[in-house]
């Protein structure tokens, strides 16, 4: 009866004897570790748990010390693939000595994927509030200033001091376009059916003619992926800004591959949506520092001298505004954004 039970759970359960092999495991137990009942049973922890050595170490010090313990955020590594779970572990007791071990494991990847981005999106949008309301500060004197250089520059006597005037003109008119930058998209979007390979494949375009012999520029699409509904041009302008990023990120040699996949039951912002395509952007670069990856999207953020720091936030942006998100990672080699952008019906 209790086997009965327990194999409707959600939450993965595990039970090992005195010398940690493996006994039973419920339904939820196989789905997580992706390998069936019949392979696993009999196989001991030392097997299953040797490249998670945090969570065999709680399991042993469990068997040593007869206690209770509960560990948070473990990475679990089985098969070739990773997932972080929440990890508790029960001893079971025959007659004062303890005869099972109880496990329950449940994985909170969706969770923390969840609060980090609900965190990430707060700090952006409190950000780009900030830095609107400075920039609509700075244009209305920089108006001011730029037509009284054209009001002196009347009055003066010769072309000489007018140098002087057209460079307050010009760069007055520099601001102001950074400002423009920085408030970011100024019209709504205008969303029609397109296939997303139309924006990649435009961008794609834009970017060869930019970009030396030596940077390739790879495609790797998904043909099925359906029509979504969004504005063409800014989704051209979001990708656009991304791949420019990683096209500066190179220095003589490298490659970019834009790629195209369908993702299933995507949670972004709390919402979840049955489909969801997802865009790549992969350049093999240098990669980004570890202290400016939890800032790379906010505004006037930037590792390069003549950079702007706006190129990433105005992406994020616009994909926001297509009930999207842009996720990074990255390492020497290997830097990776993806698009995410939920489709329709």
């Amino acid at each position: 009866m209790h086997k009965r039970i327990l194999a409707h759970l959600n939450e993965a359960i595990l039970l090992f004897n005195k010398q940690l092999d493996l006994t039973y495991i419920n339904t939820a137990g196989e789905v997580l570790l992706a390998d069936s009942e019949k392979h696993l049973l009999g196989l001991n922890a030392q097997t299953l748990f040797k490249s998670s050595s945090s969570l065999l170490s709680d399991l042993q010090q469990c068997l040593k010390n007869n206690e209770p313990l509960v560990d948070r955020e473990l990475n679990l590594f089985y098969q070739n693939h990773s997932i972080t779970i929440n990890f508790s572990a029960t001893p079971l007791l025959e007659n004062g000595q303890l005869s099972e071990i109880l496990v329950e494991l449940q994985q909170i990847d969706r969770q923390i994927r969840i609060s980090k981005e609900e965190q990430l999106l707060t700090q952006q949008n409190i950000s780009r509030m900030l830095v609107k309301g400075l920039a609509h500060e700075i244009k209305n004197p920089l108006g001011g200033i730029r037509g009284a250089a054209q009001l002196l520059e009347l009055e003066l006597p010769g072309p000489e001091l007018q140098e002087y005037t057209q460079i307050i003109i010009q760069e007055s008119d520099r601001l102001k376009s950074l400002m423009d930058k920085m408030l970011g998209p100024n019209r709504p979007s205008k969303k029609h059916s397109l296939n997303i390979h139309e924006v990649l494949e435009r961008v794609r375009q834009l970017v060869k003619i930019e970009v030396n012999h030596n940077i390739k520029i790879l495609t790797d699409y998904d043909p099925s992926i359906p029509d979504l509904k969004a504005d063409k041009n800014q989704l051209i302008q979001a990708v656009l800004n991304i791949v420019q990023n990683a096209v500066q990120a190179m220095r003589q040699n490298g490659k970019i591959t834009m790629k195209t996949r369908i993702q299933r039951h995507l949670t972004i912002g709390r919402k979840r949506y049955k489909l969801t395509a997802k865009i790549d952007i992969i350049d093999n670069g240098p990669g980004i520092n570890n202290e400016l990856m939890s800032q790379i999207f906010y505004p006037m953020i930037t590792s390069r001298a003549e950079g702007t720091g706006l190129g990433l936030s105005i992406a994020q942006s616009l994909v926001n505004q297509h009930s999207g998100f842009i996720e990074c990672e990255s390492k020497p080699g290997n830097t990776i954004f993806s698009i995410y952008l939920p489709l329709e019906a």
